[in-house]
């Protein structure tokens, strides 16, 4: 099957999970995915498999579906309220696109999204916390608590990722998609059945009058030296690229600022190269921060990005705290009974 015939059909697979209906050829397939990871999770359960505990309190962040639903936000907010404690945060990634010569790898100024992803690239250098990427993130785990002295870890998108164990789990689910027509893969969008759900510490809900939502930030050039309002860009077209799990949420935030915008999404984890953001006209392009963080290797003047900032409401910023207070609590008596 060619690229664009490929494309066409995870579009319209895509579609479909999103509709209320199913593929019925698909269905058997779901049936036999669901049995495949019922038996891996009892076999956690039960101890035949093995779950590797690494002495630090572990945090997992995660979804039941496939594609974007606020996670990496979400991360970076945990991080800052655990730096706020005093803690030294330590995150493990599977490092989704990327390769790197060995593992675990930790990321630092040199490392590239082609390294290491881009999701643990963007979450390094806007929190400073320190980050692992490895396929076996326990390994990635070991290596923060051995060498880089954390005092608690958060898994990056790490749910179902069972042979690390966790002390607490974070499930995430978009408002505005929800969960699909409610199919396991490949069927539906959903990794785990729903009630999974139930079984994690915390069920939030992304979206606006929800448990949290994104407010745009200042935009910026990808040249490092410009910011100005995403206001400005307003009163003529720009072109906005999106290479996330849900596309059309940037595009939505962005024509909600007022914006004329031209869409280009992309799929999620996209390698970019410069002809993607070759166009006919010398309209501003203002893409995500995450995708940001593989363009700036051939952006121009005209390429910027629009940072996001995770907001909570009130009720849902009380249970993370009470959460973090929990699960944090063995960290925090090792701090002092160390000073």
């Amino acid at each position: 099957m060619s690229a664009a015939r490929l494309s066409v059909f995870a579009a319209a697979l895509e579609a479909s999970w999103y509709s209320g209906r199913a593929w019925w050829w698909l269905k058997p397939l779901a049936w036999l995915y669901g049995l495949v990871i019922a038996l891996c999770r009892n076999g956690y359960r039960r101890g035949w498999l093995r779950s590797t505990r690494i002495g630090v309190p572990v945090l997992v962040v995660g979804n039941i579906t496939v594609g974007g639903s606020g996670k990496t936000p979400l991360t970076l907010a945990l991080i800052d309220k655990l730096q706020q404690r005093g803690l030294r945060v330590g995150v493990v990634s599977r490092g989704y696109g990327g390769k790197a010569s060995q593992y675990p790898l930790v990321v630092d100024n040199a490392t590239t999204a082609a390294m290491a992803g881009d999701e643990p690239v963007l979450i390094a250098r806007r929190s400073g916390a320190a980050v692992a990427v490895d396929p076996v993130r326990a390994r990635a785990a070991r290596r923060l608590v051995e060498r880089e002295g954390v005092d608690c870890l958060l898994a990056d998108d790490g749910l179902q990722h069972y042979a690390l164990a966790r002390d607490a789990e974070i499930a995430v689910t978009d408002a505005r998609r929800g969960l699909g027509n409610g199919w396991l893969l490949p069927a539906g969008p959903l990794r785990e059945p729903v009630a999974r759900m139930d079984t994690v510490d915390l069920a939030l809900v992304h979206g606006k009058e929800h448990d949290f939502w994104m407010a745009p930030g200042a935009a910026r050039a990808l040249d490092g030296k410009r910011t100005c309002p995403v206001s400005r860009f307003s009163g003529t077209p720009v072109h906005a690229v999106a290479g996330i799990g849900d596309p059309t949420r940037f595009f939505v935030m962005l024509r909600e600022l007022g914006l004329d915008i031209v869409e280009h999404p992309m799929p999620d984890h996209h390698a970019y190269a410069p002809e993607d953001m070759v166009f006919d006209d010398e309209a501003p392009v203002l893409m995500t921060e995450k995708d940001a963080v593989k363009c700036r290797g051939f952006a121009t003047a005209r390429h910027w990005y629009v940072p996001v900032a995770l907001e909570f409401s009130a009720s849902c910023e009380q249970r993370v705290d009470a959460l973090l207070a929990r699960l944090c609590a063995p960290s925090r008596q090792s701090l002092q009974d160390q000073r």
